[in-house]
């Protein structure tokens, strides 16, 4: 029994090898997907249209030298409506979700109020406001983008920033990742000339991938999103008030007030780093069989201490001697189980290549007991019991709400079962 005990956590260490290897194979899909994605395009933020408004502050009263300020101003009502095209690219046997967004954005902006500041109405420089976008992923815009404002076309170009901003956003498999933040904007605008038609719309195409994410800074925001993807997952500060998923795509729908959130619709003090506050839409492939496949090794050491135990019950009752040797290869056939079920998965579903791994694992071990214990007896319960073990593990690699309990509630019928089976050994007659 003691060498049973000692052989059980030695092959803890085969296992811990198992474990790194399924890292391994996770970190090289990350790799994968991360290459897919860079070439594609990443992840989508979009914040804007801001109304940037310089002014002049004067150093002295005398008012002989001045530094030129910018306020920048929040429409008072902006309304997105997202059409997102997803698709599924494979590279060896990895998947990405990727897409192709058309963000089409309206609203309306009113007079900037520079009253707060005491700033004249002199020394604003309405002729020289532009309007920007912050964004990611300048690569991937596939068209020019225009803002349409008061019967104009407004082109948006590229500016050049020493600082390049990073925004990090957390994803579940890659932890926390940069994403380089950049700005658009205009040529001058003369405000006096647009405002009294202050109504504006613009489009935005973009090839992304795993995430969009929009700050709402409209004074009211709404927002539509629509998809032919089936399995999003709504992140962010705000999530949608309304939305509808089935097996063809969804559409969520987002109402946002400036009372909702913890910033006002004008800045002084440069553009305000607001990127924390977002909704944000997550295109997500439901079943990670990685994860899957780490979550079936934890139960290794279980699967493997029950499996001896069976075997230690049987030589207890029977008489029949088995051998330490043999306890080892039944224990490295438990251990090859999982080597098996990573490598057939990267080739199909987890679960058919649970169920395969475990049939061939079952009926090794089962036909390797018709030899060691002499009879079909003992093998027919151990190919049975391996079944029900298997079947119960899977159980509970698929269950994630209720593994614990399910866990739990099986394991005591496991107990039960033993205490049950074991009544009537002579464990003092064992002994001797």
């Amino acid at each position: 029994m003691l060498l049973i005990g000692v052989l059980t956590l030695l092959l803890l260490i085969p296992l811990f090898f198992v474990k790194e290897l399924v890292s391994e194979r996770k970190y090289r899909q990350r790799e994968v997907i991360r290459e897919i994605d860079s070439k594609w395009g990443g992840f989508v933020f979009f914040y804007g249209p801001v109304l940037k408004v310089p002014y002049k502050e004067y150093h002295s009263a005398k008012r002989t030298s001045f530094s030129r300020k910018y306020a920048y101003f929040f429409p008072e009502v902006l309304k997105n409506t997202s059409e997102v095209k997803t698709e599924v690219k494979k590279r060896n046997n990895y998947e990405s979700v990727v897409f192709t967004s058309t963000m089409a954005f309206t609203g309306k902006y009113v007079t900037p109020d520079f009253s707060p500041k005491g700033i004249l109405e002199d020394d604003i420089e309405w002729e020289k406001a532009t309007i920007i976008i912050r964004t990611t992923n300048l690569s991937s815009i596939k068209n020019g983008v225009f803002i349409h404002l008061a019967g104009k076309d407004y082109p948006f170009e590229p500016v050049y920033e020493q600082k390049v901003e990073q925004d990090y956003i957390y994803d579940e498999k890659d932890g926390y990742q940069a994403n380089e933040m950049a700005s658009l904007e205009t040529g001058f605008i003369n405000l006096k000339e647009v405002l009294s038609d202050s109504s504006f719309s613009l489009t935005i195409e973009y090839d992304g991938s795993k995430r969009i994410a929009i700050v709402p800074i409209g004074k009211t925001t709404e927002s539509t999103i629509s998809s032919n993807w089936a399995n999003p997952s709504f992140t962010g500060d705000f999530l949608p008030y309304d939305k509808q998923i089935t097996p063809e795509g969804f559409t969520a729908s987002w109402r946002v007030l400036h009372l909702n959130r913890p910033f006002s619709q004008q800045s002084f003090e440069g553009l305000p780093n607001i990127g924390d506050y977002t909704f944000d839409v997550n295109f997500i492939i439901p079943v990670d069989e990685y994860q899957q496949n780490e979550r079936a090794v934890k139960y290794g050491f279980l699967v493997i201490g029950l499996t001896f135990l069976i075997f230690f019950l049987i030589q207890s009752i029977s008489k029949i001697k088995i051998h330490i040797f043999q306890y080892t290869m039944i224990g490295l056939a438990l251990v090859l189980f999982y080597t098996l079920l990573i490598s057939i998965t990267e080739h199909s579903s987890f679960s058919l290549a649970y169920f395969i791994s475990s049939v061939m694992t079952i009926g090794l071990i089962s036909l390797y007991s018709v030899a060691i214990l002499k009879n079909k007896k003992f093998p027919t319960f151990i190919c049975i019991s391996l079944a029900a073990l298997y079947g119960f593990i899977y159980v509970i690699i698929q269950m994630e709400n209720y593994a614990l309990l399910v866990g739990s509630i099986g394991l005591f019928v496991i107990l039960a079962t033993v205490m049950y089976a074991s009544r009537k050994i002579d464990w003092n007659q064992q002994n001797d």
